[in-house]
């Protein structure tokens, strides 16, 4: 048996569900809220190309270094992004919270804390991770503010560590929760109202 295999995940107002090729039409509208694909600093699939990072996210599962998730709204029903456990180091239970985005009316609200928290409680007390990274771009300043909200330290930049979408260089902040912070981390998350 791999080491993580797909789950489900649910918390009071969000389900991590394995990701498939149904979520496909309830994916792009998710993605069409804010038209997501035209921020320069991240990567969000247009409409016309979800099925196709669909297909990626799949293939990376499939060899064993990604496991995506569609990250569905409980109250509505709606999906409302996408999520993974990427950059998967089974041998040094090590893995990467990461290209995540979320549609833009639940952007800034507890959707992403609820995800981040269902993610790493797996991560650490299923899978007991020795800790677990998330890395943006350094001029993501939303990406960052909301990854250092959950407790997580900087580890360094990235310099001209690889291009953005745009063709311009981008410098990677990198962070991490080690297995030694993750519980005051988890009591504050879990603390949170949602």
């Amino acid at each position: 048996m791999a080491w993580i295999e797909p789950v489900t995940l649910s918390g009071k107002s969000v389900t991590l569900a394995p990701l498939s090729k149904e979520h496909h039409d309830e994916l792009v509208p998710a993605a069409s809220d804010g038209e997501l694909w035209n921020l320069w600093y991240t990567t969000v699939p247009e409409p016309a190309g979800m099925m196709a990072e669909i297909d990626r996210r799949l293939a990376l599962q499939e060899r064993g270094s990604m496991l995506p998730f569609t990250i569905i709204e409980r109250a509505t029903g709606r999906a409302a992004g996408m999520t993974t456990y990427m950059n998967i180091d089974s041998e040094n239970r090590r893995l990467e919270i990461g290209s995540t985005w979320l549609r833009k009316s639940v952007q800034r609200t507890a959707v992403n804390t609820e995800c981040k928290l269902l993610l790493l409680s797996h991560a650490f007390d299923t899978l007991k991770c020795i800790a677990v990274e998330f890395r943006t771009s350094s001029a993501n300043a939303q990406s960052r503010r909301a990854i250092e909200r959950l407790g997580a330290k900087l580890d360094g930049i990235l310099r001209s560590h690889a291009l953005h979408k745009n063709g311009t260089l981008r410098d990677t902040a990198a962070y991490s929760i080690t297995v030694a912070e993750w519980p005051e981390i988890e009591r504050r998350l879990t603390a949170a109202s949602w």
